[in-house]
C-alpha cells in the first residue's frame, strides 16, 4: 500500500477542525494507526576558541515542548485489522493549548510544528506521513500596555582629537507601543545640532532574534526599514511632525518562547561626523489584532486611561416619556413648597439681620401658555423716537 498524504489543518480555535488521515491501498492488515502532534523550539550554535595549538569547541543547544498529542485511530490491542482496497479515511481532532509560541525560523533556532500518521502493518515496515502547519500567536495591541506612547531623550558631545565640537541631542515619541504589519508610524522628533558641522538624521525598525542555551545568549538584529531625513547643518534644529515609517510584512514578536525571543525596535539615530552615532531606542511590539477604531489615541485622554465602552449597551433605543406633572406633585404639596418659612421656624440659625429667603423652583408649576398676550400694549401711548 501507498500512503495517500496526511490532509490535516490545525488552528488555535476553541472548536478544533477535523481533518480526515487519509491512505490509498490493495487489501492489507494493520495492527495499528496513530496520528501525533508535535510542537517544539529548538536552539543550537557552536562557539570554539584555541587553547595553545588545539581548537575547542563548545555546543550550546536548548529545547523547548509546546505540542505532544496523540490520536489512536486503530488500536494498538495486537489484533490485526484488515483494510480493504481502496482509499480510506480516519478523522481525527486535535486540541491546540493557549500557551503556543509563533513559528518562527532563525539562524540559530526555530519554533516549528507538525502532524505524523504512522501505519503498523504485520511484516513490513512502518509507512510514515509527515505535514507541517503554521501557528500564530494572538497579541492583541488594544491593551493599556501597547496603547502607551513611547518617548525618550538623549545628548552626546562631539569630540575629535581631543577637542570639543559641540553638543547633539535629539528627542522622539511615538503614538504607542504596539502595532501590526502594514501601519505607519508617525514620528515625532526634535534634533538640535550644537556642533561645528553638519550631521544626519535617521530612524529605522530593528529587529532582535535572541537565542539561550545553558546560560548563554546569542543575538542577531537585522533593520526591517529604515528612512534618512534631510541634512542638518551646524548649529541648526530639525524638526520631525510624524514622519511616517511604514511597518513591512514581518513575523510578529515572540516574547512567550523561554528560549527564543522576537523582540523589534525603533530607533532614531543621528549620524556625526568625526564620532560615533547618537542612537535613542524606542521599545515596539508587532502584534496580529490590529488596532480597534475605538481605541484610537488621537487625544491625550485616550493615551492615558482605558474606556470601558459597556455603558453602552444599557442606553435604550427609545427613551421613556416623562411623567405628568399632577402625578409627582399635588396642589396643597406645591403650595406649601412655594410659601416662605417663617422667622420664629428658623430658631436662632440666623444671627443678625433677615436673609433675603430664595425659593425653591423645584415644584413650582409651569407657566400657562396663551397665544393671546394677557398685557397687550396700549393704544394711548405715544410711539417714542428711537433717534431722541
Amino acid at each position: 500500500p501507498l500512503p495517500g498524504g496526511l490532509r490535516s489543518r490545525l488552528s488555535r480555535s476553541p472548536q478544533p477542525r477535523q481533518r480526515p488521515a487519509s491512505w490509498s491501498c490493495w487489501s492489507t492488515g494493520a495492527t495499528s494507526h496513530a496520528v501525533y502532534a508535535r510542537g517544539r523550539a529548538l536552539v543550537h550554535w557552536l562557539e570554539n576558541h584555541s587553547v595553545g595549538l588545539n581548537t575547542v569547541y563548545h555546543n550550546y543547544t536548548a529545547s523547548q515542548t509546546f505540542l505532544n498529542c496523540r490520536c489512536q485511530l486503530i488500536p494498538d490491542n495486537g489484533e490485526v485489522t484488515v483494510l480493504q482496497a481502496g482509499r480510506h479515511e480516519f478523522p481525527f481532532t486535535f486540541q491546540l493549548p493557549e500557551t503556543l509560541a509563533t513559528s518562527f525560523e532563525g539562524k540559530h533556532g526555530s519554533v516549528r510544528y507538525w502532524v505524523k500518521a504512522k501505519l503498523h502493518r504485520p511484516w513490513s515496515t512502518v509507512k510514515k506521513v509527515k505535514k507541517e502547519f503554521t501557528v500564530i500567536e494572538p497579541i492583541d495591541i488594544n491593551t493599556p500596555a501597547l496603547l502607551a506612547p513611547q518617548a525618550g531623550a538623549k545628548e552626546k558631545l562631539a569630540r575629535a582629537w581631543y577637542c570639543n565640537r559641540g553638543q547633539v541631542s535629539v528627542t522622539a515619541k511615538i503614538d504607542r507601543k504596539g502595532y501590526t504589519p502594514g501601519e505607519v508610524i508617525p514620528i515625532f522628533a526634535e534634533i538640535d545640532n550644537c556642533t561645528t558641522r553638519a550631521v544626519v538624521p535617521k530612524a529605522a525598525i530593528i529587529q532582535t532574534q535572541t537565542f539561550i542555551a545553558r546560560g548563554t545568549k546569542k543575538q542577531k538584529k537585522s533593520v526591517v526599514t529604515s528612512i534618512v531625513g534631510d541634512s542638518i547643518a551646524a548649529g541648526k534644529r530639525e524638526v520631525w511632525h510624524g514622519r511616517a515609517l511604514k511597518i513591512p510584512p514581518v513575523g510578529p514578536s515572540i516574547l512567550q518562547c523561554r528560549i527564543i525571543q522576537v523582540e523589534y525596535s525603533l530607533k532614531v539615530c543621528v549620524d556625526i561626523p568625526g564620532t560615533s552615532k547618537l542612537l535613542l531606542e524606542l521599545p515596539l511590539v508587532i502584534g496580529t489584532i490590529p488596532l480597534h477604531p475605538f481605541g484610537s489615541r488621537t487625544s491625550s485622554v485616550s493615551s492615558q486611561y482605558s474606556v470601558n465602552l459597556d455603558w453602552l449597551s444599557t442606553i435604550p433605543e427609545q427613551p421613556e416619556a416623562p411623567p405628568e406633572y399632577s402625578a409627582v406633585v399635588s396642589s396643597p404639596e406645591a403650595e406649601q413648597s412655594l410659601a416662605p418659612p417663617c422667622r420664629s421656624e428658623l430658631g436662632g440659625i440666623l444671627e443678625g439681620p433677615f436673609f433675603a429667603y430664595i425659593q425653591e423652583f423645584r415644584f413650582r408649576p409651569p407657566p400657562l401658555y396663551s397665544e393671546i398676550d394677557p398685557n397687550p400694549p396700549s393704544d394711548n401711548i405715544r410711539p417714542r423716537c428711537m433717534t431722541c
